[in-house]
């Protein structure tokens, strides 16, 4: 759809509800208001910020978003049923601008399967709960989830009682990606020359990535006339993830001259959340990632890198400044001071406190001393390490280790728990790393599974620091962990611990009452 004037496309951000399913993705409270401040910054219109009848924690999140984010809506999800939405009003409430986002299943499979009612029932229990919602707030939005495996004679109807019952957003879900382009623009053309009031409401799209086409189908349903994209940062979301809100974004941004369509997304602070998110979540970018991927804008072929040099846009379709690269990748040394280091840190997007940059003055300092050349993204690491802090029940002092071939590894580990010296030998474990989790078990009476270890170099060269992240199982639950050094086993160890404190903060009286040596 190429209209005369280019049209503003809603940004609506799930991060904190569809990208918290991803597996491990999880994020507390505090997590939860620094994301949605970010997507704040980000200048995204609309904050999905959780399913506050999901759970006690999901409502305090949503409301506590819903009272200090200032700027976007706020959004709390709902199923068509009273108790959901009466929830979800009272987390949203105290927002400046609250919105109700309620859902119910149309498609034959989910209402043969799942819900086992008729299409008349389906019908009727969504325009009672658009009704409920619109007696609460104005701004109510309704999704007829799998609407991309729904007969279109029905999407129809369902669509247009929904927007007579008050909803002023209609999403089509998407909801297994199971659509394809063309298909998507089909549907999305469909509705606004059948459905009657379809002008009343603006059209959405919650596209899935199982197949790979979530922005791809996305794009297509703005082409047809779509006016909210929803999306998340990374990716992130259940199964394969949602569609990409960086991606999306530069996509309408880059090409506006054939979709004729702009968003208010301050694009500069992209991998700034990127980044964050990442950390948080402890889901990390690949470095082939689009936009906010590490080689998004790395230039290794030779003739790729003589064009660049003669004019940019010969291989670059984007400024890396416009999505929050820095123009060229920092190097300091031991030498360099904090007010160069407060400089950088503010051009990469953090704004730091006096006390949090002498910490990361600090961690900055002893890695200087480590390694030749400290590059942005080791400063990313050290400031985002400093700004996730959790207490630490317990601090890595040092460890020694003795392996090989064929050889039993073993390993003398000391933590310290305040002032306290806690030290333990252990041999056993299939490799160091395996001993030294070993070791920090014993020492802290915490016994916890490992369920996923990864390993990467922060930059380039043989001195790269590594970063570690773990999730390890305790209780039925998931806790991350992350630590970074130019030792990979040392890194593995603070991993570990971080995941470890994690669990302390979180069953301090019980672990009191574990034994220790």
């Amino acid at each position: 759809m190429n209209d005369k004037h280019p049209r503003r496309i809603v940004i609506f951000d799930t991060t904190l509800r569809d990208g918290e399913q991803s597996p491990g993705a999880s994020m507390n409270l505090n997590e939860k208001l620094e994301v949605a401040q970010a997507l704040a910054e980000l200048n995204v219109d609309v904050i999905e910020a959780g399913f506050p009848i999901a759970s006690p924690g999901d409502f305090e999140a949503v409301r506590a978003v819903a009272q200090t984010v200032r700027g976007p809506a706020i959004c709390g999800l709902a199923r068509c049923c009273e108790e959901d939405i009466d929830r979800a009003w009272e987390a949203v409430r105290h927002s400046e601008r609250p919105r109700i986002h309620v859902f119910l299943a149309t498609s034959a499979i989910h209402r043969e399967h799942k819900l086992k009612m008729d299409k008349q029932t389906i019908i009727q229990r969504a325009v009672e709960g658009v009704r409920r919602a619109a007696g609460y707030c104005p701004d109510v939005e309704f999704s007829p989830e799998d609407a991309s495996r729904t007969e279109m004679d029905f999407l129809c109807q369902v669509v247009e009682q929904a927007i007579a019952a008050g909803a002023t957003t209609v999403n089509i879900p998407d909801t297994v990606g199971y659509a394809t382009p063309a298909q998507m623009a089909t549907i999305i053309s469909t509705l606004r020359n059948r459905v009657p009031n379809i002008d009343k409401a603006v059209i959405s799209v919650h596209c899935h990535n199982d197949l790979g086409l979530a922005v791809a189908n996305s794009l297509a349903a703005v082409e047809a006339g779509a006016g909210q994209v929803e999306c998340t940062i990374n990716g992130l979301g259940e199964r394969a993830g949602n569609c990409s809100l960086e991606e999306v974004v530069m996509a309408l941004r880059t090409r506006a001259d054939y979709y004729h369509a702009f968003t208010a997304v301050n694009t500069k602070r992209l991998v700034p959340t990127s980044r964050l998110v990442a950390g948080i979540t402890g889901i990390h970018v690949q470095r082939n990632k689009a936009i906010v991927g590490q080689n998004a804008f790395a230039h290794e072929a030779g003739i790729h890198q003589d064009g660049i040099l003669k004019e940019r846009t010969t291989y670059e379709i984007m400024r890396p400044e416009d999505v929050g690269f820095t123009h060229s990748d920092l190097v300091l040394g031991k030498h360099s001071g904090r007010a160069a280091l407060a400089n950088r840190a503010k051009q990469l997007g953090y704004e730091l406190t006096g006390e949090q940059l002498d910490a990361v003055f600090r961690d900055f300092k002893a890695l200087a001393d480590k390694k030749k050349e400290i590059y942005d993204a080791d400063l990313i690491v050290l400031i985002e390490q400093q700004l996730r802090a959790i207490p630490e029940t317990w601090t890595f002092d040092s460890y020694q280790v003795s392996c090989g071939t064929g050889r039993i590894p073993e390993v003398t580990l000391k933590l310290l728990r305040g002032r306290q010296e806690r030290c333990a030998v252990v041999a056993g474990g299939d490799g160091p790393i395996d001993a030294v989790f070993l070791a920090i078990e014993q020492i802290t009476g915490i016994d916890a599974i490992c369920k996923d270890f990864s390993v990467h170099s922060v930059t380039v060269g043989k001195d790269a620091q590594a970063e570690v992240n773990v999730q390890l199982e305790y209780q039925d639950r998931l806790y991350r962990g992350r630590g970074l050094s130019t030792d990979s086993v040392e890194a593995s160890a603070k991993a570990f611990l971080n995941a470890i404190n994690r669990i302390a903060a979180l069953h301090s009286e019980a672990i009191a009452q574990t034994k220790t040596i």
